[in-house]
């Protein structure tokens, strides 16, 4: 009896005949041996075909794949310490061999290739195995985000994604012809949820945002995915102790189901084993003060350049990876000056000059993961600084009523997936976290 099998089970199924479906990834020849390297898009194993036991034809076709060919395997699963793969440790005696394509030519080898060319093949790119990883946890720290808020009384509600107006400014949207009426690719959900807590409690909005900020550091796309938790009766504490266990539990649940995959992708996971509550908790000025400590102590002028911040200035790459190069985990940065924030955060008592923001922030230089804030609660205090922003009225009418019929205290946050899968994985570069990257210089394929 033979069972078709995902490799990712493999396991399961030592001793016993198996189908698998898939492609070749690599092939070795020695002697009578071929070693083919298969996956089917849940694992990589290795299968085995001895020339004398699968006959002179189907060894000499199986010899001669290219890369990426699609075939279809059976043969019994065997256990081998030296046996590569994801799951490690497990190899197929082939027996018998269907071709479905012989591939010849596949563009991207196993050799190394430049960015852009890889960008260019983005659709053929993500069957490496690096990419395969990263798209796997990706889906699972996904995953994680919905178990977790769904287990704490959180209702999804969907929100626009084309808004007539901006939560922050519009000159970081997308304007698009809204049947002869200007509007825009929302860049957040938040003013929506607002409305939406006030209905449900809890809420969140989980979907793609917009920014069309003209960057090209490696943090920043055009089109990201950002999941955005909206809380009644929150203030500042209830979120930031929130967002510890949130964060805790997402890094946790990836270290538990992607630590195959974590190891394909080289990852000191001792790092990630260390995200577990409470976070360090610094105000802005307590980081201004370590900023300013830094930069005194360091010897190194380019450093000291960069790391240039007075009181009032919002943190740039640099301050934040220094800040975090203090912590062996994720640490809060609480309190931000008013000025360098969203215009809906509630002001800190007796200083009206900072608000009551936090920015969480990723060790080994991510920088920020998670920006949040209490928001205002008081409808004269709201309106007042949508005047001071010098924003359209008409189009915030219906969020200040939301201050005016039943407001309370509530909080709020954005996370980044990309970042946050960035720093999970330990690369580089946003744009390999997504399928299909949307950059400043880049909408193909």
């Amino acid at each position: 009896m033979t069972t078709e099998i995902a490799i990712e089970n493999i396991a399961q199924y030592v001793g016993q005949k198996v189908t698998i479906k898939g492609w070749l990834y690599s092939s070795t020849r020695k002697g009578k041996l071929l070693f083919m390297r298969l996956r089917d898009g849940t694992g990589i194993t290795q299968g085995v075909a001895f020339r004398p036991e699968i006959g002179d034809e189907l060894f000499e076709t199986l010899k001669r794949l290219g890369q990426e060919s699609s075939l279809i395997v059976t043969g019994e699963v065997r256990a081998n310490d030296r046996a590569p793969g994801v799951p490690k440790g497990y190899e197929v005696n082939i027996e018998s061999a269907q071709v479905l394509q012989d591939t010849q030519d596949y563009p991207i080898g196993l050799k190394e290739h430049g960015v852009d060319f890889l960008l260019d093949h983005r659709h053929l790119w993500l069957r490496s195995r690096r990419q395969w990883a990263i798209m796997r946890i990706r889906a699972t720290v996904k995953r994680a985000i919905i178990d977790f808020l769904d287990s704490h009384g959180f209702l999804n509600v969907d929100t626009p994604i084309i808004t007539p107006s901006a939560a922050e400014g519009t000159s970081t949207l997308f304007e698009v012809d809204y049947f002869d009426e200007k509007a825009y690719l929302a860049q957040t959900g938040q003013l929506y949820n607002e409305a939406n807590i006030m209905a449900f409690g809890k809420v969140y909005c989980f979907g793609p945002t917009f920014r069309a900020e003209k960057s090209k550091t490696r943090r920043h796309l055009a089109e990201f995915w950002m999941v955005e938790p909206e809380m009644a009766f929150f203030d500042l504490d209830d979120l930031m102790a929130f967002e510890e266990a949130f964060v805790s539990y997402i890094v946790q649940t990836t270290l538990e189901k992607r630590r195959a995959e974590l190891e394909v992708l080289e990852r000191d996971v001792s790092v990630l084993e260390n995200v577990k509550p409470p976070f360090p908790r610094i105000s802005y000025d307590e980081a201004i003060e370590r900023l300013h400590a830094i930069r005194e102590a360091t010897e190194d002028e380019e450093l000291k350049e960069l790391l240039k911040i007075e009181w009032g200035d919002d943190f740039g790459s640099p301050h934040e990876t220094e800040l975090t190069k203090q912590f062996d985990r994720p640490v809060f940065v609480y309190g931000y000056p008013t000025a360098v924030k969203a215009f809906y955060m509630e002001p800190w008592p007796g200083r009206p000059e900072i608000c009551k923001s936090v920015d969480l922030l990723a060790p080994e230089g991510y920088g920020e993961i998670i920006g949040g804030s209490e928001r205002m609660s008081d409808p004269d205090l709201l309106v007042e600084a949508i005047r001071r922003h010098e924003l359209p009225m008409a189009h915030y009418q219906w969020y200040v009523d939301l201050r005016r019929y039943g407001s309370v205290p509530h909080s709020g946050f954005g996370l980044g997936l990309e970042r946050t899968v960035a720093w999970i994985c330990g690369i580089d570069h946003v744009r390999e976290t997504i399928a299909f990257p949307r950059t400043l210089t880049r909408m193909r394929p």
